[in-house]
């Protein structure tokens, strides 16, 4: 096959024989270390310089991964493995001490991933028991023991204990205190968020599904954000915000896997291969959240992970399997139950209850999209103007939230207790606040209504505030009210008129409607139709309840809440978070139809490195400037015969190894070669930069990079089309994708090209005007500022001047905000770093 018709093809330097099929170039991908193995190659400098070169791309932030050269490394890591065991055998050197290293080595991702998921499950059980702990003390505290939460001080009681005290007898009292622990907890969580890892806050979901993709964000799956994460946490859900733990259970769950595979060589220098592992916590962190391990590994397969091999969702399996198992082996609340609101059905359901199922449906799709709407809009204000107001903001959260939500029952307490309440039958429970008695029937309708509707608002304004904060539990909370509402509705009906045709199906003396069940869909509505996802729900749901009866309604709820949330737009809010933004990142749900070539979308402009010519003073003065990743390499600047490439970090790690081993002085006009061997070749190539000349200090000296050039990049036609080239980034995973012609270099193209085209298309086919939006949020930060003002101006003057509420200078204030390279990661001062149009 000859390069005028090749459109997809791995570049080498140009021959005049046929050039190898794509397959064959592909597997050559590690040829340039592979030969370096024979006989008298220094093998244990190749593999220094790869783990070094390893170790400096850990640390590169914001950058992506490339998935084919760490594919290549991982096959050279087995060869040499192999050919180090062939060996022995022949000598017959094989001692006990090497068989028990090699099976560490086979064994060593099973033992990953049981140490993880026994660390993910003894956290979240550590996180349950302190939640609830912390949750209980606003309403009042256990006289045996302080440390006990109501349900532990009043063990075997249904309605409270003499044991458990409210804080006073006067009911303004414990609003008044319930106000004051909310706000004192939020501010701790923030105040921990901002000062020690601002990576801790908001869900996490979205930038581990670019991380999971190849994407690098140094610092986010850190040693000190899985502490403030877990830390924060409790304290976040316990002050009463409309925020979740289930979103930040999968940010700490990998944040440990991350951590802990860091212990271990085969994962520490191969990114790819750590990535496997991430997926892994990903399920086991749903997993502990719902107390579901198959809900797990499916959400993993649906909705983090791109690349999802066979032998990664058995290990995701292994990992949810251990951290579910630690978790219900410590049995955090002593009911044999791994989360609060499981629940147990043993009533059938009627076919006529399908038309409530469908309004449910209907509801959690439409709930999806306008949260999505509007939370998005929230989330662009808060950049814009709430930034340097982080703990702030998250304190009159927490403040307003807990005002409005404790004169209603079921906004009062913690949304997981709340959904408990809501997901139970009617018979032999408790009946918290009159639910289940019909005299109040009517008032409960309402308050759930009321529930629902602040609820909707609170989420919209508080996911995104600065602390931990998922959405899971919130919007699940919200359908739970909303399907209880239904549920009472129906059974009103019937009871009006219980010999009407519609409920035929009813037995006499059986209870015909359980509202516990409209609860229960309306929670799956609600999460699918945030979330877009739908098989993981159904799953989820199930494992939570153990009905199989109601597997039917619960497929027929979420699949009514897909096909509404479609018509509003592909995507859920951790999609659309990744778009808000800008990470680089390929949605592979979404099909796309662009109809032009990756020409119109490459980069024509592209800097080249001669194979000969170019001087040490011009490469470090290419160094220098970072919106270059990575240098064509080509015969020469006329004719641009690509033969190969080379990235940023290995040309600095070569000059800098180089520099720091000889010690010595190179002069700057010293000639730099950058020629890598063909595919023929057999001789080794060095391990290191190589003089040819004695004389360092004068222009004479030649310094071969060679060992340094992928001979081997991913190439593709001009007129190949951009859609093909999207499907090589999802599916190999390239950094960069060179653009050849009849042997010549065209251009190259980065997945940031590609969104950039896509947004811009995107754009020009709907097209809107945000200058209404741009205007209100001008209005209400005036109307905010004004608020701010006449506050701050009526506690100076009832202190006496003595108190004035506000910051210092402008200056005083921008200076705290950019005392971090990164901040919050979405700040305008460390925008340049997290921004598509600037990465």
């Amino acid at each position: 096959m000859s390069s005028r018709t090749t459109s997809f093809s791995v570049a080498a330097r140009p021959q005049p024989s046929r050039r190898p099929s794509v397959g064959s170039r592909l597997s050559f991908a590690v040829s340039t270390a592979e030969q370096g193995e024979g006989p008298g190659s220094n093998a244990h400098a190749e593999q220094q310089i790869e783990e070094e070169i390893a170790e400096i791309k850990r640390y590169e932030d914001f950058t992506t991964i490339d998935w084919v050269q760490d594919a290549a490394q991982e096959r050279l890591r087995r060869r040499t493995r192999r050919r180090r065991t062939a060996d022995r055998l022949g000598n017959g050197k094989v001692s006990w001490r090497y068989r028990l290293v090699e099976s560490y080595d086979a064994a060593q991702g099973w033992i990953v991933v049981t140490l993880i998921g026994a660390a993910i499950g003894f956290n979240a059980a550590l996180l349950n028991i302190i939640t609830e702990w912390l949750a209980d003390i606003k309403m009042g505290y256990c006289t045996t023991a302080f440390y006990l939460n109501e349900n532990f001080c009043c063990w075997g009681e249904d309605n409270g204990c003499d044991h458990w005290h409210r804080w006073t007898g006067f009911g303004p009292a414990n609003y008044v205190l319930y106000i004051m622990f909310a706000t004192i907890f939020a501010f701790i969580a923030a105040t921990l968020v901002k000062s020690f890892a601002p990576y801790a806050a908001g869900s996490g979901i979205s930038e581990i599904k670019c991380i999971i993709a190849g994407f690098v964000m140094k610092g986010f799956l850190g040693f000190w954000t899985l502490i403030i994460k877990s830390v924060a946490l409790p304290l976040a859900i316990a002050s009463g915000l409309s925020v979740g733990k289930e979103g930040p259970s999968v940010h700490y769950a990998v944040c440990t896997g991350n951590v802990i595979s860091r212990m271990f060589d085969k994962y520490k220098r191969n990114a790819s291969k750590t990535r496997e592992v991430l997926s892994a916590c990903a399920a086991a962190g749903v997993g502990v959240a719902f107390g579901s391990p198959i809900g797990g590994v499916l959400f993993s397969l649906e909705e983090m992970s791109n690349h999802f091999p066979l032998k990664t969702m058995w290990r995701s399996y292994f990992c949810a399997l251990v951290a579910t198992a630690v978790l219900a082996a410590m049995n955090p609340f002593r009911t044999g139950q791994l989360v609060m609101f499981q629940v147990k059905y043993d009533r059938s359901w009627h076919f006529f209850e399908t038309v409530p199922y469908i309004f449910i449906g209907i509801f959690g799709g439409l709930y999806g999209a306008f949260v999505i709407k509007w939370n998005l809009r929230a989330q662009a204000f808060r950049k814009k103007y709430l930034t340097k107001w982080a703990v702030l903001e998250a304190t009159l959260l927490a403040t307003g939230t807990a005002i409005i939500c404790y004169p209603n029952a079921f906004l009062r307490i913690e949304m997981t207790e709340s959904m408990e309440i809501l997901f139970l039958e009617c018979e032999g429970t408790e009946d918290y606040h009159g639910l289940c008695d019909d005299n109040r029937r009517w008032a409960n309708v309402i308050s759930l209504s009321l529930a629902t509707v602040i609820r909707i608002f609170l989420v919209i304004i508080s996911y995104g505030c600065k602390v931990p904060a998922g959405i899971f539990v919130p919007s699940m909370a919200v359908g739970a009210s909303f399907g209880r509402t239904v549920g009472i509705i129906m059974q009103a009906i019937y009871r009006a008129h219980p010999d009407s045709a519609f409920f035929a199906a009813c037995q006499p003396d059986e209870p015909c409607i359980t509202p516990g069940t409209y609860a229960f869909l309306g929670a799956a509505a609600a999460l699918s139709g945030i979330m877009h996802i739908t098989v993981s729900v159904v799953v989820i749901m199930f494992e939570l309840t153990g009905a199989l009866t109601y597997i039917l309604p619960t497929m027929i709820v979420v699949g009514v809440t897909k096909a509404v949330s479609d018509l509003f737009g592909k995507g859920g809010i951790a999609d659309r978070m990744i778009w808000f933004s800008g990470f680089p990142f390929l949605d592979n749900k979404e099909e796309h139809n662009f109809g032009v070539p990756v020409s119109a979308v490459m980069t024509n402009d592209v800097v080249a490195i001669p194979v000969h010519g170019m001087t040490l003073q011009s490469i470090e003065d290419l160094l220098k400037q970072p919106k270059y990743q990575g240098f064509p390499i080509v015969e020469d600047l006329t004719t641009r015969i690509l033969v190969g490439y080379v990235g940023r970090t290995e040309l600095r790690y070569a000059i800098d190894r180089l520099r720091r081993e000889r010690g010595i002085t190179i002069s700057p006009e010293a000639r730099c070669t950058f020629s890598p061997s063909s595919l023929s070749a057999v001789t080794p190539i060095t391990p290191t930069v190589t003089i040819s000349n004695a004389d360092y200090s004068t222009s004479s000296a030649s310094i071969d990079f060679s060992r340094y050039v992928d001979a081997t990049p991913v190439t593709a036609h001009p007129r190949l089309p951009l859609e093909t080239v999207m499907e090589l980034f999802r599916k190999i995973g390239p950094r960069v994708i060179l653009i050849e012609h009849h042997g010549r270099l065209s251009g190259l193209v980065t997945v940031k090209d590609c969104l950039k085209y896509q947004f811009k298309a995107e754009a020009a086919e709907n097209p809107r005007d945000d200058h209404d939006i741009a205007e209100g949020h001008e209005k209400l930060w005036g109307l905010m500022q004004k608020v701010a003002g006449w506050v701050s101006g009526k506690v100076a003057s009832a202190s006496g001047g003595r108190i004035r509420l506000g910051a210092g200078d402008a200056d005083e204030r921008a200076a705290l905000v950019g005392r971090g390279q990164i901040m919050d990661g979405d700040e305008d001062a460390a925008d340049d770093g997290v921004e598509l149009e600037n990465r």
